[in-house]
């Protein structure tokens, strides 16, 4: 492990003002959004949108890196203002014998792929686990499961030279309030933190990216981005080491003006850490619909994500 390098590395991924685009969704993930607008999914389709993106004038302003899916390195797709990364895990699945949770799988010949994806050009890599709330959840079974993955794929990671986007998200879906996602969000990344420390992965060359502390969709609680915000960086004050250089949030579902206010509210009360975004559909979701795949659509789709990655890089500032 060459710590210079994982420094180097992180420190442009949250340079001021700038954040990383998360467009690594599964072909099946995708395949629902291109759905959504009546667009059909295939590879020349998919490599089309993605490639709109990318190639945005003037998006190196406010994107550093761009997490991309196995499909899409494999396409040669960059931009060479751009750090390139890649999602490595396989995605989650029911966890054997707790059937209403997840475990992340993937790590089976990570090392391999890691070496082949760092000769693609690959600088960063991120694996999500996800933990859900709800009656009689989240159990430990599931968050030792998944904290123990999260740290053997950091450490394998560090092992050369990519740095790891270690992503423990807990899900928005549930009736839970504010108080709650906040217990559970802080029992998550402590034991994310106290797994990370005994596989020797040093918090200096990571990121960590979170969901913030918000209420269960189906909760009916309103809280606003100031209690949101206040919420976040108070259990990440407890939990989250100073070494760390960077917390780049999820947008978990919120909707593109949510997470936005909700990066500006935290930024405004700050902490020792970067607070940088690491966003897919907040980013995306606007210039997807402006696109609707059609050819002459592309430069208008294109303002529009400009217009929306600028947006979240001011809420950087706060």
């Amino acid at each position: 492990m060459d710590i210079k390098t994982l420094r180097q590395t992180v420190q442009a991924l949250v340079s001021p003002g700038k954040g990383i685009l998360a467009a690594d969704e599964s072909t099946k993930t995708i395949t629902k959004r291109f759905e959504a607008i009546g667009v059909k999914s295939s590879e020349s389709t998919r490599f089309v949108y993605r490639k709109m993106l990318l190639t945005t004038p003037g998006i190196e302003e406010y994107i550093s890196g761009v997490i991309l899916y196995d499909e899409t390195i494999r396409q040669g797709l960059k931009n060479p203002n751009i750090i390139t990364g890649i999602k490595v895990d396989k995605g989650a699945w029911k966890l054997p014998g707790f059937e209403r949770e997840k475990y992340t799988e993937g790590l089976d010949g990570l090392r391999d792929r890691l070496t082949e994806y760092k000769n693609m050009g690959a600088r960063f890599a991120k694996w999500r686990a996800v933990i859900t709330i709800g009656e009689g959840l989240s159990s430990q079974v599931c968050i030792s499961a998944n904290v123990e993955s999260l740290a053997l794929y950091a450490a394998l990671c560090q092992e050369q030279n990519i740095v790891p986007i270690v992503e423990p998200e807990v899900l928005m879906e549930g009736n839970h309030d504010l108080s709650r996602c906040k217990e559970v969000t802080t029992q998550v990344l402590k034991s994310v933190f106290d797994k990370l420390q005994i596989y020797n992965v040093a918090p200096e060359g990571m990121l960590l990216k979170p969901n913030m502390i918000i209420p269960g969709k189906e909760s009916g609680e309103q809280a606003s981005a100031e209690e949101i915000a206040q919420a976040t960086i108070e259990a990440f004050k407890e939990v989250v080491p100073q070494e760390v250089p960077g917390i780049v949030f999820l947008s978990g579902g919120q909707t593109p003006d949510q997470a936005t206010e909700n990066l500006a509210a935290i930024n405004a009360i700050a902490g020792p850490w970067e607070l940088s975004y690491s966003f897919g559909r907040a980013l995306q979701d606007e210039a997807l619909k402006a696109w609707a795949g059609k050819p002459e659509n592309v430069k208008s789709a294109q303002k529009v994500f400009l217009e929306r990655c600028k947006k979240v890089s001011l809420a950087r500032s706060g």
